[in-house]
C-alpha cells in the first residue's frame, strides 16, 4: 500500500515539476520580449535626448568661447551616449539569446524532417511492395472470421490515412523550418547593424570625450572668473530664497488674520480649504507625471549638493533644478494654480511664483513676465519668456518645487520623458 502510495506521490510530484519549467519557459520568453521592446524605447528616448542637447550645443558654440554651460552639455552627452551604448548592449545580448534559440530550434526541425522523411519512405516502399489491389483484398480475405477480417479492413484505411498525415507533418516541419530560418537570417541581420550602430557610438564617445578635455582645459584657465560667477549664483540663490520665504510668510499672515476674523486658532501652517486641498491632493496625485515647465530642454544642473562640474574641491547646492533651452523659450505653469508673487531680481530677471494648493512651483530667471498676482493659471499656460545669457550663449531657467516650506526634488514630479 505505501509503495503504490508513494509511487503515485513522485509520479505527481514529476508532473508538477514539468509544468513549473513549462510555465517558467513560458514567462521567460514573454519578460524577454518585453525587455527588448523596453530596450528599444529606451534607446529612442536617448537618441532624443542626445539630438536635443546637440541642438543646445549648437546655440551655445555660436558664441566661439567655452563656456560652462557647455561643460555641463557635454557631460549629458557623454553620459546620454554611454547609456546608449549598454542599452543597444543589451539589445545585442537579447539578439544573441534568440539567436542560439533559434538554432537549437532548427536543428530539432531538421532532426525531426530526417526521421519523417526515413518513417515516410519505409511506407512508401511497403506501399509500391503491396500496392496492386489483390494482394490488400487476399489479405482481408486471409482472415480466419469476419471480426478479424474487419480489423484488417480497417488497419487498411488506417494505415492510408496515417500516411496522409505523415506527408501533411513533413510539409508542415519544412514550412516551420523555412519560417525560422527566415527568422534567423532576419535576427543576424539586426546584430549586424546594432553592432555597426554600437562601433559608431563608441567613435562618437571618443570624439565626444576629447571635445570636453579640451573645453575643460580652457575654462580651467577662466577659474577667477568662474569662482566670481559661482559666488554671484549663490548670493542670486539666497535672495531667491528669502523672496520666496517671505511670500510663505505673507500667505501665513493672512491665513491669521483670516483665522483671528473668524474667532478661530492661528494656524502655524498653510491652511487649505476644501478647493485648494483637492487641489493639493490633485497635484501630489501626479507626482512624476507633470509636464515640464518649458516645451524642450535638459536639465543642465541637478538638485541637491553634487560636486562643481571644473572645481572638484567645491560643492554646489541646489535648491531646485536648472533647465537649458533654447534661445526665445517660454516657461509654463506645469500645474493648475494661482499666481501668489512676481517678484523682480536685479541681476537675475524676474520669479513667478504658483501656488497648487499645499505645494508651490517657482519659475526663476525669466525675462517678461505674462501674468499677475492673482491670476488662475492652467496647466501649460505660458507666464513668461526666459533670460537669454550673451556672455554664456545659454537659455537657462531655474524651477523649484516646495510642499509648504519644504523643499523638494523637482525631478521626482516632472514627467521623465520628456
Amino acid at each position: 500500500m505505501s509503495k503504490s502510495f508513494s509511487k503515485k506521490n513522485s509520479k505527481t510530484f514529476f508532473l508538477l515539476v514539468l509544468w513549473c519549467f513549462a510555465l517558467l519557459g513560458t514567462q521567460l520568453c514573454v519578460a524577454q520580449k518585453q525587455t527588448k521592446k523596453e530596450l528599444e524605447n529606451k534607446k529612442l528616448q536617448i537618441q532624443k535626448e542626445i539630438e536635443k542637447t546637440n541642438q543646445l550645443l549648437a546655440e551655445t558654440k555660436k558664441n566661439k568661447k567655452h563656456s560652462l554651460n557647455e561643460l555641463l552639455m557635454l557631460n549629458k552627452k557623454i553620459s546620454d551616449r554611454e547609456e546608449l551604448i549598454a542599452t543597444i548592449n543589451g539589445e545585442i545580448g537579447v539578439l544573441n539569446k534568440q539567436i542560439q534559440e533559434n538554432n537549437e530550434t532548427i536543428n530539432g526541425l531538421q532532426n525531426d524532417l530526417k526521421k519523417l522523411k526515413a518513417e515516410y519512405a519505409k511506407m512508401v516502399y511497403y506501399a509500391y511492395k503491396n500496392q496492386d489491389s489483390y494482394s490488400r483484398l487476399m489479405f482481408v480475405f486471409a482472415a480466419r472470421d469476419f471480426e478479424q477480417a474487419y480489423m484488417r479492413l480497417k488497419y487498411l484505411q488506417q494505415y492510408s490515412d496515417y500516411r496522409h498525415k505523415q506527408a501533411e507533418k513533413i510539409i508542415s516541419t519544412k514550412k516551420n523550418l523555412n519560417e525560422k530560418v527566415q527568422d534567423l537570417e532576419a535576427k543576424k541581420s539586426d546584430q549586424r547593424v546594432l553592432l555597426g550602430s554600437q562601433e559608431t557610438e563608441k567613435q562618437n564617445l571618443t570624439s565626444e570625450k576629447s571635445e570636453k578635455q579640451q573645453v575643460f582645459s580652457n575654462l580651467q584657465t577662466q577659474e577667477s572668473k568662474l569662482k566670481k560667477d559661482l559666488e554671484k549664483k549663490k548670493q542670486d540663490a539666497k535672495k531667491l530664497q528669502l523672496a520666496i520665504q517671505r511670500v510663505i510668510e505673507k500667505e501665513l499672515e493672512k491665513a491669521q488674520a483670516q483665522a483671528k476674523t473668524d474667532g478661530k486658532p492661528k494656524p502655524q501652517k498653510l491652511i487649505l480649504t476644501p478647493e485648494s486641498l483637492e487641489l493639493s491632493n490633485s497635484f501630489s496625485s501626479n507626482k512624476s507625471k507633470l509636464p515640464w515647465p518649458v516645451s524642450k530642454g535638459i536639465i543642465s544642473e541637478h538638485y541637491g549638493v553634487h560636486p562643481h562640474p571644473l572645481m572638484k574641491d567645491i560643492d554646489v547646492n541646489n535648491n531646485g533644478i536648472d533647465i537649458t533651452t533654447n534661445n526665445g523659450s517660454l516657461a509654463r505653469a506645469v500645474f493648475d494654480g494661482e499666481v501668489k508673487a512676481v517678484v523682480n531680481m536685479p541681476g537675475s530677471g524676474q520669479f513667478v511664483l504658483l501656488r497648487h494648493g499645499e505645494f508651490l512651483t517657482i519659475y526663476s530667471n525669466l525675462k517678461d513676465v505674462y501674468v499677475r498676482v492673482g491670476d488662475k493659471i492652467k496647466t501649460k499656460q505660458n507666464i513668461g519668456s526666459i533670460l537669454y545669457d550673451d556672455d554664456d550663449s545659454k537659455t537657462q531657467m531655474h524651477f523649484e518645487v516646495w510642499k509648504g516650506q519644504t523643499k523638494m526634488n523637482p525631478e521626482d514630479w516632472l514627467y521623465k520623458n520628456n
